[in-house]
């Protein structure tokens, strides 16, 4: 009942729905789950720290990413985009929305840039969303919905990834399994996704509204470029838009060949200066609005890393899980029950269901193997465990990278119109999923 993860899991969700700014809420529930543990505050801290150099690598492609996209917008590109966009989906609206997860679920396989696409194409159509009265948690949900289904079910880009480090998890820890199995296992959060998807698109959220102003959020507005924000008149194409079409493309071959976002981001930006689509007496401006834009996920996910590794010393998430088992007995439904909670509540903290897997594994796979699991009922409880929490985390790239689109003009709350609403429609049915595979594998 005070298990130190447990308990600091608690404090980030309750503060975060107090609306304390996630930093401060990531903080605290790092030096909560360090000092209950038998930390003192200063050491607390500093395991904190020592271990927020884990994502520096992808707060820095974030913030290039930003940086991009702002200079991306400068071009004048998406007043074209968002023209078309226009003429198609006026009065379509949920289709528009269903036409976002489509766009968004191609950055995890086809084109895996993962969320790299969002500042480039939300911030141009939030006018659009408020013409046509689209509620902007509903492409929230789509967002995220395309941020996390190919990866948990299509064994290509982030998803090879991810199934990977299932097979090879479960593998190390005694159980040995095939990637095809792994995949046909990852169906049953994969449905669970499908169900959540359409659940909020054609039901929760198809009635008109319109998102409230900065200030009924208590938060303030957020400058960015005027380029990202504003349509402009003259939407015919040009040389300069031909240019960013390339840097695009370069873009994205340079971080598939490479395999980094940073070098990614960076060959886009040098094309937009060569080319003076962007001039260089305009980078203060560009790297200005580009921080602004994704520098507060860079930060998060910084601190995450860090509050990762406080949850990892304290050895509180092995006394989880046996405190669970004592309860649960040998009854599949009840351990499935317990070890889905208890994935729920370590990747509601730590903010990423690819970090979760290694500590899943090393904690289940002896369980299910003295319970007698299948290696497919396995699989799909820690490939479900995994995954449940990222959506509706604070601190997830899932929620995050939803946020920092719908937010440019600072008319979308991240924890009531991001994490709450993909915590509900996205948890609740992986849950379900889960228990029920429980029953038939």
């Amino acid at each position: 009942m005070f298990n130190a993860v447990l308990i600091s899991v608690i404090v980030m969700v309750v503060l975060s729905l107090l609306r304390i700014n996630v930093i401060f809420a990531l903080i605290i529930a790092a030096l909560t789950a360090g000092f209950m543990s038998g930390m003192d505050l200063t050491k607390a801290a500093e395991v904190m720290i020592s271990g927020m150099g884990g994502q520096s690598d992808t707060a820095l492609s974030y913030i290039l990413l930003g940086i991009f996209a702002v200079m991306i917008g400068f071009s004048g590109i998406t007043s074209i985009l968002v023209k078309h966009m226009l003429s198609i989906f006026s009065g379509k609206k949920m289709w528009l929305v269903l036409s976002i997860a489509v766009i968004a679920s191609f950055s995890q396989n086809i084109v895996p840039v993962h969320i790299a696409f969002i500042p480039i194409l939300i911030p141009p159509l939030l006018k659009l969303f408020d013409q046509i009265k689209l509620d902007r948690r509903a492409v929230a949900a789509a967002l995220t919905f395309g941020l996390k289904t190919p990866y948990i079910t299509i064994p290509v880009g982030f998803g090879l990834v991810f199934q990977k480090i299932i097979r090879d998890e479960m593998t190390d820890n005694g159980m040995a399994i095939s990637l095809k199995e792994v995949t046909l296992s990852m169906l049953f959060p994969g449905a669970a996704m499908v169900v959540g998807l359409l659940v909020a698109v054609f039901i929760t959220y198809r009635k008109d509204r319109v998102s409230k102003k900065a200030e009924e959020f208590d938060v303030q507005d957020i400058d960015i470029a005027e380029g990202i924000t504003e349509q402009k008149e003259d939407v015919t194409w040009k040389l300069s838009h031909t240019f960013t079409v390339i840097a695009i493309i370069a873009a994205l071959v340079v971080q598939i060949w490479t395999d980094s976002l940073v070098l990614g981001a960076l060959s886009g930006i040098i094309i937009l200066f060569v080319c003076r689509v962007v001039k260089l007496f305009e980078g203060d401006k560009v790297v200005n609005e580009g921080i602004g834009m994704m520098g507060m996920i860079a930060f998060v996910m910084l601190i995450a890393s860090g509050y990762a590794t406080v949850l990892k010393e304290t050895g509180a998430i092995d006394e989880l899980v046996e405190g669970a088992l004592n309860i649960t007995g040998d009854s599949p439904f009840m351990i499935a029950l317990f070890m889905l909670a208890v994935g729920l509540i370590i990747t509601m903290g730590i903010g990423t269901s690819f970090g979760t897997i290694p500590i899943l594994a090393a904690l289940y796979v002896p369980v299910f193997m003295a319970a007698g699991f299948s290696v497919m009922l396995s699989a799909t409880l820690i490939g479900t465990a995994a995954a449940l929490g990222d959506a509706g985390s604070p601190a997830s790239d899932s929620t995050l990278g939803p946020t920092a689109g719908l937010n440019a003009d600072g008319r979308h709350h991240h924890i009531w119109e991001t994490c709450v609403p993909t915590f509900l429609h996205y948890n609740i049915p992986l849950f379900i999923f889960g228990l029920i595979a429980a029953l038939v594998l």
